[in-house]
């Protein structure tokens, strides 16, 4: 029986702080939207306090509200902190004033919930970060909640990614990456002009290549640095917009293997700029995936044996949230008979947990967030929040299972089986070979959705009752799911996946 944990308290209180969200106050200000926070606070006796933007003067950030106004005096330590919006990094408020990061470190908050990282790629992560290396546990909102957070302040990061663009000093000296710093052994003969100025239209840069505002903007997106006195790539400008980023960083590139019975391997190195390489390995794959032509309709259509949108994003995640700093370290990329297998390089990304990405939950943070501002300005990524959301509709869309998932040291590694026959035969888990397709898919639902009862599984598949008691029973005496530790006869007794 699974440990039941408390969890529904947590997520009551997440969503207590998008109610108080929703309160926060606009400062009176014509150039851009205010965001809408939301911050609740847990107090070591167990009591509660909210605090909105703006609430008890202008401006003033829903953390400051709560930690410097209404607990000036209260000691804190150990208290457990919701927050709906990234809390600011050092730095990035104007001097003497501190980051709500650092405020929040000072009073000896034990944990902190935050629902979605600031949507400024330039300051991305960086607080969350600082929380980290302060010793205060994290933990990101479920993607559904981060989902109305987003759409509560649709206007406040459409604006805060434009001003990213066009902004006029830069604060947060704090990078993520070593890429982030000026790139020693390059200049600006060694980046693709043509790359560059499509990048700049398609994210609606009002700026010609080679003029001041182009550098100031690149400046601020960190794709470029001042060294005394010319401009110089940083490793991510280089590394989106060389021509040869391998010349300086053998490991940025995909070494792609295809193995099949009976005809040995086929490898490839894809190298060029991280946009280059999506299309490149996207044209690899196609030449080598088994394929058909659909004539049923006026226009034809080819099929992958493998669906190419679910690749696509596959891939391109690897690309975006790989860790560069690995050295010795390429993305390694297979296609055989059974499985397409993808390793990415670096762990999960904290505060994210091998846990929620096995379950396909884990919310929206890049470990990359410049590359991926620069991905989603060429639209080459779906949009924030939105995660595996291809890869979760494999069993129901596709007829074809969840993908393995595990860690490796250096790699996050995914198997993706190309059938349940398959699945079977490359996944050793006890059990697992008894299931017939309809309770494989049953389980990967199971897996997706964290917690279920016997009357969801059967509607959710319009099964009758009978045949959704005995589905779950074949999977519970095979130890593939277990209860979630509720009395049998409690509303809330459900079932999980162990596997």
């Amino acid at each position: 029986m699974a440990k039941k944990e408390n969890k529904k308290s947590s997520r009551e209180y997440m969503e207590l702080a998008i109610k108080v969200m929703n309160d926060s106050i606009q400062e009176p200000r014509d150039d851009k939207v205010s965001p809408k926070v939301g911050a609740v606070l847990i107090k070591p006796d167990g009591s509660v306090e909210t605090a909105s933007r703006g609430e008890l003067r202008e401006g003033d950030h829903a953390e400051f509200t709560l930690l410097e106004r209404k607990n000036r005096a209260i000691p804190l330590n150990g208290s457990v902190l919701f927050a709906t919006l990234e809390p600011c990094a050092p730095g990035a408020r104007n001097h003497p004033k501190l980051g709500c990061a650092e405020r929040i470190v000072n009073a000896r908050i034990k944990k902190v919930y935050v629902g979605i990282e600031d949507p400024d790629p330039k300051v991305d992560r960086k607080g969350i970060n600082y929380l980290i290396e302060n010793g205060i546990e994290v933990e990101m909102f479920p993607s559904d909640l981060q989902k109305q957070i987003r759409i509560a302040n649709k206007q406040f990061i459409e604006e805060a990614e434009d001003r990213a663009k066009t902004a006029k000093s830069e604060k947060i000296e704090k990078v993520l990456s070593t890429k982030e710093e000026l790139e020693p052994n390059a200049n600006l003969d060694d980046l693709d002009k043509n790359q560059i100025e499509y990048f700049i239209q398609k994210a609606k840069i009002d700026a010609e290549y080679g003029t001041s505002k182009f550098y100031r903007i690149f400046k601020q997106l960190g794709l470029i640095k001042q060294a005394e006195n010319q401009y110089q790539p940083t490793g991510l400008g280089l590394l989106l917009f060389g021509t040869k980023p391998q010349y300086t960083y053998a490991n940025a590139l995909i070494r792609a293997t295809y193995k099949t019975e009976g005809r040995g391997e086929d490898i490839e190195t894809i190298e060029g700029s991280l946009i280059e390489q999506v299309d490149k390995i996207q044209s690899w794959y196609e030449s080598r995936i088994g394929k058909q032509i659909d004539r049923s309709s006026a226009k034809r259509r080819t099929i992958y044996d493998y669906p190419l949108v679910v690749f696509r994003e596959a891939v391109i995640n690897a690309i975006v949230h790989r860790d560069y700093d690995i050295e010795g370290a390429p993305i390694y990329f297979e296609i055989n008979d059974d499985a397409i297998i993808i390793k990415s390089p670096g762990e999960p990304v904290k505060p994210l947990k091998i846990e929620q990405i096995k379950q396909f939950s884990a919310p929206s943070l890049s470990r990359n967030p410049k590359i991926m501002y620069v991905f989603d300005q060429l639209e080459l990524v779906e949009q924030r929040g939105l995660g595996f959301s291809t890869i979760k509709e494999l069993p129901e869309k596709f007829d074809i299972p969840l993908p393995l998932v595990e860690y490796e040291e250096p790699y996050m590694i995914f198997t993706f089986p190309r059938s349940n026959e398959a699945l079977k035969r490359i996944d050793d888990t006890p059990g697992l070979s008894e299931l017939n397709d309809e309770e494989i898919k049953g389980l990967d639902w199971i897996r997706v959705e964290g917690e279920v009862s016997t009357r969801q599984y059967a509607n959710h598949f319009d099964y009758g009752y009978k045949k959704a008691q005995r589905h779950l029973a074949k999977m519970r005496d095979l130890n593939l799911i277990e209860d979630n530790g509720e009395p049998t006869t409690s509303p809330n007794y459900k079932y999980v996946a162990k596997v």
